[in-house]
C-alpha cells in the first residue's frame, strides 16, 4: 500500500512539474514572438501598422498555449502602462490594448493589416 501511494504521489508531483516545465517554454516562445513583432514592425518602419504588429505578437504568442498568452499580456500591459507614464495618448494605449487583445483571442490578425505593408510582414 505504502509503495502504491508513493507512485501515485510521484507521478503527481512529475505530471505537475512536466505542465510547469511546458509552461515556461511557452512562455519563453511566446516572448520570442512578441519580440519579433516588435522588431519586424521597427524594420517595417510603416506608418500605420502598429495594430498589425500588437495583434500579430500576441496572436503567435497565443498560438504557443497558455504561457505564451501569458507572456504575452504581461508584455502588452506593461508596454502600455509605460507608454501611458510617458505621456503617450489614452486613446492610443486602448486601441493598442485592443488589438492585444485581438490577437490573443486567436481572431486574425491581418483585421488590422494597412494596405500596402510588404508581404514579408
Amino acid at each position: 500500500m505504502k509503495l502504491f501511494t508513493g507512485l501515485i504521489l510521484c507521478s503527481l508531483v512529475l505530471g505537475v512539474h512536466s505542465q510547469w516545465f511546458s509552461f515556461l517554454g511557452e512562455a519563453y516562445e511566446g516572448a520570442k514572438d512578441m519580440w519579433r513583432a516588435y522588431s519586424d514592425m521597427k524594420e517595417a518602419g510603416y506608418k500605420g501598422a502598429d495594430k498589425y504588429f500588437h495583434a500579430r505578437g500576441n496572436y503567435d504568442a497565443a498560438q504557443r498555449g497558455p504561457g505564451g498568452v501569458w507572456a504575452a499580456e504581461v508584455i502588452s500591459d506593461a508596454r502600455e502602462d509605460i507608454q501611458r507614464f510617458l505621456g503617450h495618448g489614452l486613446e492610443d494605449s486602448k486601441a493598442d490594448q485592443f488589438a492585444n487583445e485581438w490577437g490573443r483571442s486567436g481572431k486574425d490578425p491581418n483585421y488590422f493589416r494597412p494596405a500596402g505593408l510588404p508581404d514579408k510582414y
